[in-house]
């Protein structure tokens, strides 16, 4: 029980459904689509859609989903891949020749096929029950009304503003300047394309019209994109990949998402007694460290498109974490041994909801970077994201861009089964972070005897890029010890990712949402 004296969230409880995100707008909205008659994968939707308009910056149509889910009252976990494909014309070598030694970060050349409207429209029809029309509802209708800035959403906005090019500063600037707290945002060419989506579904979105103004819209930007590119563009269902520590099994999406990496992280940490450290002292986080760094380094080098990587059994397997971990110095951080240069991948959203019949969904949506690629559609306004920058131009890499492929994902969502039986679906936000925020979430409960809030709240480091980020919320001594051991301290700007979380207590019938207190959401339930 956290101390009442201090500043703090409590988790919220409830028997008959919970939705945890990162917006309240977006979370009530989920649990209005349940009180409705419709099930967590109709509120899930209806809730990450929204989160398009509430924070646009993070999310939007023309972004990749990737999704894990129960059938209701059901243990069974399945996955859905909702990320784009390369545009067949995408060429490595002729990137190569034009002077480029890694993709570009923003423009048309970034942008891979939106993935997200397939795999919401084929998760409805598959196994939500309320339909489209009614899911939809809640964002069409903020679309047109308007939706009051947030102050995270705001700090983000403000950051990235000079991301936006074109069309884009228009739709998302105003006067050229980004919305403050209180602000009230519309995106009435979203609300008309959300209507076109809910009577027709998919193919409103990658054929006719709509196809056709994004086709344009890229290709003037100098993108190679064809409507046969959006018209092919299918999600996948695939078989989840899982990994066990302490008691607990991590269910994670297999590549093109960084899952393994999350699953090979916790392995280099079974060779280390947490539990018998500081949960926020400097030892903890510096083993936490040294693991992310040679867990991250692997994930570069296997990690890609389902059908280029051929190393995932190695990737996950105990002796390649033991070997790695056996290079883990408790005493001296070790130089950073990333040998690939690749993007930032920095902006995300997570929703999860249970529902009253227990079906669990487990769901990420993102545009990649902030604002993604930074170019809107002329006519429905539609943001592009920047996931092709998730690939790389070294030849013969199983991640090297290339026409059909589906580059390397950071965004993962996550599930827990403890005996058989699934007790929480769990994301963390934070583009790169995401693999060693699930190591870090599942360490504080499995090692650490944490509640899922508390959890959440718990400060965060993360190695990256030659630097340990290590946030406010460790004592000064811990930096100290840190920068002793040999790593370069920064305080980053902005917190460390987001997370969220819900408990399934099957014992006592009752849900535990928790909702991390760095983003502006919360959990609600009923």
């Amino acid at each position: 029980m956290r101390d009442f004296h201090l500043p703090g969230r409590s988790p919220v409880f409830a028997q008959n459904g919970i939705c945890a995100t990162s917006h309240p707008l977006a979370a009530e909205a989920a649990i209005g689509v349940l009180k409705d008659g419709g099930n967590a994968m109709d509120a899930a939707i209806a809730g990450a859609v929204l989160l398009g308009l509430c924070e646009p910056q993070m999310t939007g149509l023309g972004g990749d989903c990737f999704a894990l889910f129960t059938p209701p009252g059901s243990d069974r976990i399945l996955a859905l891949n909702g990320s784009g494909r390369a545009p067949a014309g995408l060429d490595a070598a002729a990137l190569r020749a034009a002077g480029h030694d890694r993709m570009p970060g923003a423009g048309a050349l970034s942008v891979t096929i939106p993935g997200a409207v397939d795999a919401f429209c084929r998760l409805s029809a598959d196994w939500g029950r309320a339909g489209l029309e009614s899911v939809l509802a809640p964002a069409i209708r903020y679309a047109e009304e308007g939706v009051p800035v947030a102050p995270r959403t705001a700090f983000d906005w403000g950051r990235a503003a000079d991301q936006l090019t074109g069309h884009a500063r228009t739709l998302f600037l105003k006067n050229g300047s980004p919305p403050a707290p209180g602000d009230v945002f519309r995106h009435p060419a979203q609300a008309d394309l959300l209507r076109r989506i809910a009577a027709v579904g998919r193919d409103a979105f990658y054929s006719g019209p709509v196809a056709e103004d994004m086709v344009a819209s890229l290709r003037a930007a100098g993108g190679p994109h064809s409507l046969d590119d959006f018209e092919t563009t299918e999600s996948t269902y695939v078989a989840p990949i899982s990994g066990d520590y302490g008691g607990y099994e991590i269910i994670e999406h297999p590549p093109n998402g960084q899952g393994a990496a999350a699953i090979l992280l916790l392995n280099i940490l079974k060779a280390f007694d947490l539990a018998a450290l500081d949960p926020l002292g400097a030892e903890r986080a510096h083993i936490e460290a040294e693991a992310t760094k040679l867990a991250y380094d692997a994930r570069n080098r296997f990690i890609a498109d389902a059908d280029h990587t051929d190393r995932l059994d190695h990737l996950m397997a105990p002796e390649t974490a033991a070997g790695l971990a056996a290079l883990i110095d408790p005493a001296q951080a070790m130089a950073d041994p990333t040998r690939l240069s690749e993007a930032v991948h920095r902006d995300t959203i997570y929703i999860t909801v249970v529902d009253r019949d227990r079906m669990a969904v487990s769901l990420i949506y993102s545009l990649f970077a902030s604002f993604g690629s930074g170019l809107a559609s002329d006519t429905f306004g539609i943001l592009f994201h920047n996931r092709g920058s998730g690939f790389n131009l070294t030849p013969g890499h199983p991640n090297e861009a290339g026409g059909g492929k589906r580059p390397m994902h950071t965004i993962i969502p996550g599930m827990l089964r403890q005996n058989g039986r699934v007790v929480m679906p769990f994301g963390v936000m934070g583009g790169p972070y995401q693999a060693t925020g699930h190591a870090r979430f599942v360490t504080n409960i499995a090692d650490f005897g944490l509640a899922p809030q508390t959890a959440i709240d718990a400060p965060r480091s993360f190695a990256w890029e030659g630097a340990l980020q290590v946030e406010r919320g460790y004592s000064a001594a811990v930096h100290e010890a840190l920068a002793a051991k040999g790593h370069n301290i920064v305080v980053p700007e902005g917190p460390i990712g987001g997370a969220q979380a819900i408990l399934i207590d099957g014992e006592r019938g009752v849900l535990q949402g928790a909702s991390d207190p760095r983003k502006d959401g919360c959990a609600i339930g009923y």
